[in-house]
């Protein structure tokens, strides 16, 4: 059984998309210091998600018992390869290796080692578009803008230009993929209320 972690941001759904098919995506929410994105989401992540047509499960990890819960979780589903997004933080990596071996599965990894700008091409290629529902300071004035083939390339300009990663693997943006080669539609949304913790900017779409 081949299985991805997915967020519902591009990245990790690209990751999916090299290794497809998949059979079952996997979400699994942390609990962070800072409010998550996703989480703030969860509805419209589910029912992206769900466009994608494969079942997805979601499980709550608790702190300081994620990779515990999280290697009962992939062996009491029976996994052998787990599919995740990684593009290049080692603790990342080293952290999901860990979880395969305890898990009895193979890792597979299709970003690893990549360049980022290269990533981000690829994905706005692959005609992957989402929406920004979370950003830093740096990143505030894409918040509610759509990630796609128009505006990769202005994305990529500002990211250099304002000196934070294209991918945003340090947390300085998230998304939430609207539109892919393997949605059932497209995923019909309004923007909602921003809130603001911690100075991290966090977009409600409804």
């Amino acid at each position: 059984m081949r299985v991805a972690l997915l967020s519902g941001g591009k990245d990790s759904l690209f990751a999916a998309l090299k290794a497809w098919p998949i059979d079952y995506g996997i979400v699994l929410l942390y609990e962070f210091p800072r409010p998550n994105p996703h989480l703030f989401n969860l509805g419209k992540t589910l029912e992206t998600l769900a466009l994608v047509g494969v079942p997805i499960i979601v499980a709550r990890l608790h702190r300081g018992r994620e990779q515990e819960e999280t290697v009962k979780l992939l062996q009491h589903l029976g996994v052998d390869e787990i599919v995740a997004g990684d593009v290049y933080i080692e603790d990342h990596l080293r952290y999901m290796e860990s979880v395969a071996r305890e898990a009895g599965a193979s890792l597979r990894e299709p970003l690893w080692g990549m360049d980022p700008v290269e990533v981000l091409y690829k994905e706005a290629e692959a005609g992957i578009e989402a929406v920004f529902i979370g950003a830093n300071e740096r990143m505030r004035k894409w918040l509610g803008r759509v990630f796609s083939r128009e505006t990769v390339e202005e994305l990529a300009d500002y990211t250099r230009k304002v000196g934070v990663d294209p991918l945003g693997e340090h947390g300085e943006y998230h998304t939430l993929v609207i539109n892919s080669p393997v949605h059932e539609a497209r995923l019909a949304y309004n923007i909602g209320e921003t809130r603001v913790s911690q100075g991290y900017y966090i977009l409600r779409i409804v």
